[in-house]
């Protein structure tokens, strides 16, 4: 976890109670005025209190969801679904808190692609269909990136569900390859690179999903974060880290990460700075 000087910590707290302060209230908080705090202190997640108090105030909506448009139901719910999945990388990984994390990313994600009533009558009969009918990159990129960790996190959960997941990432490539830094393109491509071909697997395909990803946002960190970890290094069938493929493309794409500001991604840029100083470590311990 990046730790805040306890000054920047402060001032976001209270930035927060001024401007809890400004909203029109009367009575208890309308759901309006919920996401608008919710939108407020989701511009400090990287602090791990406010991620907390961002997935609070977004979930204190859901019980008058039905009061909403559509459009802003989709909001609530995709931006849950996001929450939840970032929440996770402030724990040491692969715990209960994240599974339950993850569980509830996912549900939110389905239930925002579920708003399309297209998607929601083929859903049961043929995902694959109704995926095909979903519009939503957004709600599309989240509940992939869920049920994706999900799948690592159980293997046979992986077996049964990693083509749904990959069906996911890539029709979010089809509505927006663009959308939040090229991850659909830099998520589907390193699945590609770790499955074996019997599970939908081609590494060249995925190889060139990922630079494709570094093409659309370079100043997305997280997409050199991947090409280096994902092609930099060797894997065996599990998915184990058994050697270096090619380090030179690891040092450089970790290099220029450690070197490279915070920019326009404040959250992922950070972890992926975080990630790369110990893929880099990991780089010297299994070099000869």
């Amino acid at each position: 976890m990046i730790c805040m000087p306890r000054l920047s910590v402060l001032s976001s707290a209270v930035l927060f109670l001024l401007f809890v302060g400004l909203v029109p209230v009367s009575g208890a908080d309308t759901p309006i005025d919920l996401i608008a705090q919710a939108d407020f202190v989701y511009m400090t997640r990287h602090i791990e209190e406010d991620m907390t108090q961002a997935i609070a105030l977004f979930e204190a909506v859901i019980p008058d969801l039905d009061t909403l448009s559509p459009e802003t139901q989709a909001y609530v719910l995709n931006r849950l679904s996001q929450l939840c999945y970032e929440a996770t990388t402030f724990s040491e990984g692969n715990t209960p808190e994240d599974r339950e994390l993850f569980e509830r990313g996912k549900a939110y994600g389905l239930q925002s692609l579920r708003l399309n009533a297209q998607f929601a009558e083929a859903e049961s009969r043929d995902f694959s269909e109704a995926v095909a009918y979903a519009e939503d990159a957004v709600a599309l990129l989240w509940t992939a990136d869920n049920w994706g960790k999900l799948c690592g996190m159980n293997p046979i959960e992986g077996l049964l569900h990693q083509g749904k997941v990959m069906t996911l990432f890539a029709r979010g490539l089809e509505i927006d390859p663009t959308y939040w830094g090229g991850s659909s393109s830099n998520a589907l491509g390193s699945l590609l690179i770790m499955s074996p071909s019997t599970l939908g697997g081609d590494k060249e395909a995925g190889l060139s999903l990922v630079e494709s990803a570094v093409a659309i946002d370079p100043s997305y960190l997280p997409n050199h974060v991947v090409i280096a970890e994902y092609w930099g290094f060797t894997y065996n069938f599990f998915g184990q880290m058994t050697g270096i493929r090619d380090a030179d493309l690891v040092e450089r794409e970790l290099t220029l990460v450690l070197d490279a500001g915070i920019g326009d991604w404040p959250f992922w840029n950070r972890e992926a700075k975080k990630n790369a100083a110990l893929l880099l470590e990991t780089l010297q311990e299994m070099s000869p």
